[in-house]
């Protein structure tokens, strides 16, 4: 399967073209010739497009960011990169006798689009792609006759290898696409289709948008489901927290005292309240006051401490800061203390802390636990990592809480997949608690799970908040039926 494989020819197709099958939009090429099934081939971008019509006219609007920043003129550029290759599987000679608005439905040109090409040759080439990305991209010299063929199978200037490592789409999502665009059977999602198309056109500038356009790419089946995990410019902050903490007088001379810790207690905050902590910013620290305190989903106060190590005096200042400042004295008992600093606390402040309640962990273990959250939403119950905030130095303990959720995670994880591999392989739509657990074993399981535990995760997966899994409920819960809806990236 992934043994490489020499590429002499490419099919030349205009750029959004290319990108779009790539992308998992469309399976479909329009040549100008017939391609015969089983031939395999480089895809060749050409920058420009034969035709009269606008952009707007030519393709869906789910394309047109793409089709609006490629450079669809001519220039002199004199290298092409290559990145993927196609073999095809099916190429038909259609005329106008076929429904053209369904065909436009159901690939990336416009009506407009489709009739202009019968106007000019009577007849469609169109060709279904199964599109694998190359090993690596390639780059070659640009063919000086690559204008007359655009729409044709060329030569490659220079050796491509491929190989089917890396397919664009699954066997099976690439087999339902197939066949609805063979059977010409209309979209079964075309209220999300018009979604995803709003959505692309700002997707480009907008992370949120553009996590909710993968999203619906992957359900529509237009994208493989091991998406690349962009990293959010937004959180960039979070790879700051152990360093904000361990500041080192020595290399950090151009900062005072006051300004280093003012800038770890404003990291700390920001870094609970991602955790899900609702922070009370009455209390803003400084001198004389309370670092950080967190109202829900229950009091937590905390003391901030940067420098090379927590001084032994801080769980006496947090008592009596904390005592002082909050509302009573039964509210500030009943919350939960934190002291976050750097280094190994003293046996003195060790006792304190553990005669006063308080939790001591270092920087780098809130950093850790801020990256879990950053990766998977939601996945830090905040009730549960308080069980693991023991008085005293308690950063193992906390580690501990960090690799449970993560062996949950990874739990998680292969269920989805032994969903998504359990139904490819027998080829029905959707599997029972009792076919899936027998799967299972044989799939070489993080832990053993008994049917009644498999069929609590399932349903957890299959919740409209997670949408890993979907579900159809039968008449008691040991008929549920679950099938795959996309991956969980680990």
């Amino acid at each position: 399967m992934n043994q490489l494989f020499a590429l002499p020819t490419a099919l030349c197709l205009p750029v959004p073209d290319i990108e779009a099958l790539i992308q998992g939009q469309t399976i479909a090429a329009m040549p100008k010739m017939f391609i015969r099934p089983g031939q395999r081939f480089a895809l060749y971008p050409a920058n420009f497009l034969h035709t009269s019509l606008s952009l707007e006219q030519y393709y869906h609007s789910g394309v047109l960011p793409i089709a609006k920043t490629a450079n669809l003129n001519p220039d002199n550029s004199q290298k092409v990169v290559i990145i993927a290759w196609a073999k095809c599987e099916l190429c038909q000679i259609l005329d106008g006798s076929k429904p053209l608005d369904i065909l436009s439905q159901l690939t990336i040109w416009t009506p407009e689009r489709l009739k202009e090409i019968l106007r000019q040759q009577e007849y469609i080439f169109l060709t279904y792609l199964r599109v694998y990305q190359l090993p690596d991209a390639q780059e070659v010299s640009v063919n000086n006759l690559v204008q007359e063929k655009l729409g044709k199978l060329m030569s490659v200037p220079a050796a491509v290898s491929g190989s089917e490592a890396n397919p664009i789409l699954s066997d099976r999502t690439f087999a339902q696409r197939k066949r609805q665009l063979e059977n010409l059977e209309p979209p079964l999602y075309p209220e999300l289709e018009e979604l995803e198309s709003s959505l692309a056109l700002f997707s480009m500038n907008n992370p949120t948008a553009k996590e909710l356009d993968n999203d619906i790419k992957v359900f529509l089946g237009w994208s493989s489901n091991k998406l690349i995990k962009q990293s959010d410019p937004d959180l960039a902050w979070i790879n700051d927290i152990a360093a904000l903490g361990n500041r080192s007088q020595e290399k950090d001379e151009s900062k005072s005292n006051y300004q280093a810790g003012t800038e770890f207690e404003n990291i700390v905050r920001q870094s609970l309240e991602f955790l899900g902590f609702t922070v009370d910013y009455f209390h803003r620290g400084g001198a004389g006051g309370v670092d950080v305190f967190c109202s829900q989903p229950y009091p937590l106060v905390g003391e901030c401490k940067a420098g090379k190590r927590i001084p032994n005096d801080t769980a006496v200042q947090l008592l009596n800061l904390g005592t002082l400042r909050l509302k009573s004295q039964e509210l500030f008992k009943q919350a939960t203390k934190l002291i976050i600093g750097p280094g190994e606390p003293t046996t003195q402040l060790q006792d304190a802390a553990k005669v006063q309640d308080m939790a001591i962990i270092n920087p780098e273990t809130l950093e850790k636990l801020v990256k879990l959250q950053s990766n998977y939403r939601n996945s830090i119950d905040l009730f549960k990592l308080r069980e693991y905030l023991k008085a005293g130095k308690c950063d193992d303990e906390v580690e501990k809480y960090i690799e449970k959720v993560s062996k949950e995670i990874k739990l998680r994880s292969h269920i989805i997949q032994l969903v998504k591999n359990y139904l490819q392989n027998s080829g029905i739509e959707s599997a029972g608690v009792d076919s899936l657990h027998g799967a299972y074993f044989g799939s070489n399981p993080p832990q053993p799970l008994k049917p009644q535990e498999m069929h609590e995760i399932l349903i957890e997966l299959s919740s409209p908040l997670t949408g890993y899994l979907g579900r159809v409920k039968g008449e008691d819960s040991r008929r549920d039926r679950f099938y795959y809806l996309r991956d969980l990236p680990l």
